[in-house]
């Protein structure tokens, strides 16, 4: 099926409000739409003559080695789409060389989501993503069981001071999980009875000195999440990041932020190489994967279309969307004229209003 059929075919399987819940945006979802209508302003100026008959599309990130160009982003609650949940999406990114980013929202515990990752593959990548939390104990507590699970880096989501209005979410009045579902990584944290969940706070008084604080209490790499501004992301540099994702959370928080890939030129010229940059939002096919690497992404982040495969499939299905973008990118390298990542450039990216 195409990626837009599993959309389809998940529509169809799952219940409305959590199919409400994947697909819907902050406020109005401008930011939802502007992240997919972006990537029609851009078009590829591919070189001639100099391809050749095999390419090597794998990157090398802090935390993931011979990966995948397209990985998993951080989605929550997949046992709500598949009763496999994120079990199932993590032997298919394993068993397709992607990255996995789980982390604190999801309903199935770190450790067993490496587990599954290992069934798949010896050397999974899998990351963990957390939320900068009022207490510091808490954050400690998620970083040493993220450790112990055998996660290969972290990644702190920082757009998110407060929890975007999420216009679907009120309409159908899905405030909490139904019974049976949990963020079960925050299960039995400090300050809780055992076996007792702590909620996911915002944290609106967060700051890069905390962000500072969740480095220096890992050897693990720690990616920055979220950010748009490109004196965001020196300052990522300066307190410590080893990546920085250029995000807009999937147009789930702030509905008149900016379109990722229109932030990332300018992201990746402030970091200026000193750590490499991951984009996420609006990537829908192979195309969109090229143009991203062109303006100088490391790799892009996929979380819809892997929600989608995984409802509507399962396991396979989210195999089928991973390997099709790969596929399709491979396609769009070769036709561009290139071997490697590294032969798309920004000169090959044209933007304005595309003719289709």
């Amino acid at each position: 099926m195409t990626l837009r059929e599993l959309r389809d075919a998940a529509r169809t399987t799952l219940d409305p409000v959590h199919y409400d819940y994947v697909a819907g945006g902050a406020g109005e979802e401008r930011a939802l739409a502007a992240n997919e209508r972006a990537f029609g302003r851009y078009a590829l100026l591919p070189r001639v003559l100099r391809g050749g008959t095999e390419r090597d599309t794998a990157v090398d990130l802090p935390g993931a080695r011979r990966a995948s160009p397209v990985l998993v982003a951080p989605t929550a609650f997949h046992r709500l789409l598949h009763p496999d949940g994120e079990r199932a999406t993590a032997r298919a990114a394993a068993a397709e060389g992607a990255v996995l980013v789980t982390g604190v929202a999801a309903t199935t515990a770190v450790a067993a989501v490496v587990a599954a990752a290992r069934e798949r593959g010896p050397d999974p990548a899998v990351w963990f993503l957390l939320y900068p939390h009022p207490r510091r104990e808490v954050t400690e507590a998620l970083v040493r069981r993220a450790e112990e699970a055998g996660c290969t880096a972290l990644v702190v989501t920082v757009d998110s001071p407060l929890l975007g209005r999420r216009t679907r979410d009120l309409r159908n009045g899905f405030t909490d999980l139904p019974p049976g579902y949990a963020a079960e990584n925050m299960r039995g944290l400090p300050g809780s009875p055992p076996g007792d969940l702590t909620d996911i706070p915002m944290h609106p008084a967060a700051s890069w000195r905390d962000f500072a604080e969740t480095v220096g209490m890992t050897s693990l790499p720690v990616w920055v999440k979220g950010v748009l501004h490109p004196a965001d992301a020196r300052l990522a540099v300066g307190h410590g990041a080893a990546g920085v994702i250029v995000s807009n959370h999937g147009g789930r928080q702030c509905d008149t932020a900016a379109a990722a890939v229109d932030c990332l030129p300018a992201v990746v010229d402030a970091v200026a190489g000193a750590v490499p940059v991951l984009l996420d939002g609006g990537i829908r096919r192979g195309g969109d994967v090229a143009v991203a690497l062109a303006l100088g992404a490391a790799a892009v982040g996929v979380g819809r279309p892997v929600l989608w495969g995984l409802a509507a499939t399962g396991e396979a299905g989210v195999r089928e969307v991973l390997g099709t973008l790969r596929e399709e990118y491979d396609h769009t390298l070769a036709l561009c004229g290139g071997r490697r990542n590294a032969d798309l450039s920004a000169d090959m990216v044209a933007r304005g209003d595309a003719p289709w």
